[in-house]
């Protein structure tokens, strides 16, 4: 189903949402630390194995993995001159001054315009979201979601249960994202798919390295390689053709 991750994202959302007005601060920040390390080394098996699949599956050509080395190449150079990592922080700030007023602040709003930022803004929202719309494959959501579920609780216990209703926001954006790629994935070749996952591994990569805080890798400036891959693998099919030709 390719809403499944979606729906256990927004479960492990409420849940933390719950457990973190209930039991406040008393989380010690060890633990979360540590739940975050494990889940960043368990990113970074998933990532290897995503962006290993152009060099592993048979449906790969000589050629594809030129193509999506390409594509995150242009993808970053792209991404960086458009500035889209520093774009969607400025997004966040201007929904956080636009929701919550300096002067009376709403908790509320607060917590809701905080976690639906950090819950929906990012690489793992779309390449997830996209795997389980093409191919069902919820592996990603699954990780987000774990993530998710621990920050929902650090930040119900600071913000009360307005964090909670980012759980709407995890809904519609992520299950639109997945509905979309589900609706397009008949018209989508395996190759296609392939090269996409591929560059997806090499970006969900970055996500791993920010999770174990190892190098802040910008992650969201190599978004554009999504859309690039599948057009320079088209590229390298034409020279294959002519160079056979």
């Amino acid at each position: 189903m390719f809403l499944s991750g979606t729906l256990l994202n927004v479960a492990t959302v409420l849940a933390g949402s719950l457990i973190g007005v209930l039991i406040g601060s008393r989380m010690p920040a060890r633990l979360q630390e540590s739940l975050t390390t494990g889940l960043g080394f368990f990113t970074v098996v998933i990532a290897v194995s995503m962006g290993l699949g152009i060099f592993t599956d048979p449906a790969a050509q000589p050629g594809d993995d030129i193509a999506v080395l390409a594509a995150i190449l242009a993808g970053i150079a792209i991404g960086e001159a458009l500035r889209l990592h520093d774009g969607l922080e400025w997004l966040g700030g201007w929904f956080q001054r636009r929701l919550v007023s300096r002067d009376r602040p709403s908790r509320v709003a607060e917590g809701f315009v905080t976690a639906s930022l950090v819950f929906c803004v990012g690489p793992l929202t779309i390449l997830g979201s996209l795997d389980n719309g093409l191919t069902g494959d919820m592996r990603l959501l699954a990780i987000k979601s774990l993530l998710d579920g621990v920050a929902s609780v650090a930040f119900a216990a600071a913000l009360g249960w307005g964090v909670a209703l980012s759980a709407i926001t995890v809904l519609v954006v992520q299950g639109g994202i997945a509905a979309a790629a589900f609706l397009i994935s008949d018209a989508m070749d395996g190759t296609t798919i392939l090269v996409i996952s591929s560059a997806g591994g090499i970006i969900l990569l970055g996500v791993a390295l920010r999770l174990l805080d190892l190098k802040p890798v910008r992650a969201s400036n190599f978004l554009p390689a999504l859309l690039l891959a599948p057009i320079f693998v088209r590229v390298a099919d034409a020279i294959r053709d002519a160079l056979g030709s």
